[in-house]
């Protein structure tokens, strides 16, 4: 029996998005008249993903229920969930509902998620695919594109400390994607530490297992939606 593999996407949209001077959380703002949300969640609808977990905030559960999911017919999105203070927190509770809902999934197949930014509604059919090829090959990859700039390493003073080779330097982007045992299990040890700084998916296994990540190249138009300013690069980009 060829055992099938599982690929599950957890969409991030509970942040509130400071920068954006908007009394709207920046994953509901317009754009092209449909929500920034959509746009992440309609790429993994028409992908290969099985099934969509979407994280958001507690006061919005009934309303992406019925105004985003249900409004736009989202099928994959088999749970809502509500995120945690921090983003890894976010990441966590999706986990903890995946692995209620695991039983789903068979003896013996093999589960990789997907972690993405609601903010990121740039993502293609391309990337989504790349990222699959990648978690399966590897188990653990971060969508990322090589940096342009040259980048300063400063240490605590300001000062500058040392230039690391651009042609290693990379801008990382999302998705990022892990297999699920390992993903669970990184977890695990790190949330015995709460010293640790985690500012995307990939410190969480790179701070709990000895995996190595690999790079799946991304796209320079995946932007992280953050100012007033990248709407309109995003309506843009979506128009062209």
């Amino acid at each position: 029996m060829v055992k099938k593999n599982n690929y599950i996407a957890v969409v991030l949209a509970a942040g509130q998005g400071s920068r954006m001077e908007s009394k709207v959380a920046k994953q509901y703002m317009s754009i092209l008249g449909r929500p920034m949300l959509y746009y992440s969640l309609k790429a993994f609808q028409d992908s290969q993903v099985d099934q969509i977990v979407l994280v958001v905030g507690k006061e919005e559960v009934d309303y992406c229920k019925e105004h985003i999911v249900d409004k736009y017919s989202f099928k994959k999105v088999k749970s809502v969930v509500v995120g945690g203070k921090e983003r890894y927190l976010s990441v966590n509770n999706a986990l903890q509902a995946i692995k209620e809902s695991t039983e789903d999934i068979q003896s013996g197949e093999n589960c990789y998620i997907l972690i993405h930014d609601a903010a990121r509604p740039l993502i293609t059919q391309k990337i989504i695919e790349d990222t699959i090829e990648g978690v399966t090959c590897n188990n653990a990859v971060v969508v990322a594109v090589p940096t342009k700039d040259t980048i300063k390493i400063a240490d605590e003073t300001g000062g500058i400390d040392y230039t690391p080779k651009r042609s290693l330097t990379y801008i990382i982007q999302t998705p990022q994607a892990f297999e699920l045992e390992l993903l669970m299990k990184s977890y695990e040890e790190v949330m015995k530490d709460s010293n640790l700084e985690i500012t995307d998916d990939a410190m969480i296994v790179e701070h709990g297992s000895k995996h190595r990540i690999q790079i799946v190249e991304g796209s320079y138009k995946n932007i992280k939606v953050t100012t007033p300013e990248d709407i309109k690069i995003a309506e843009m980009l979506i128009g062209m």
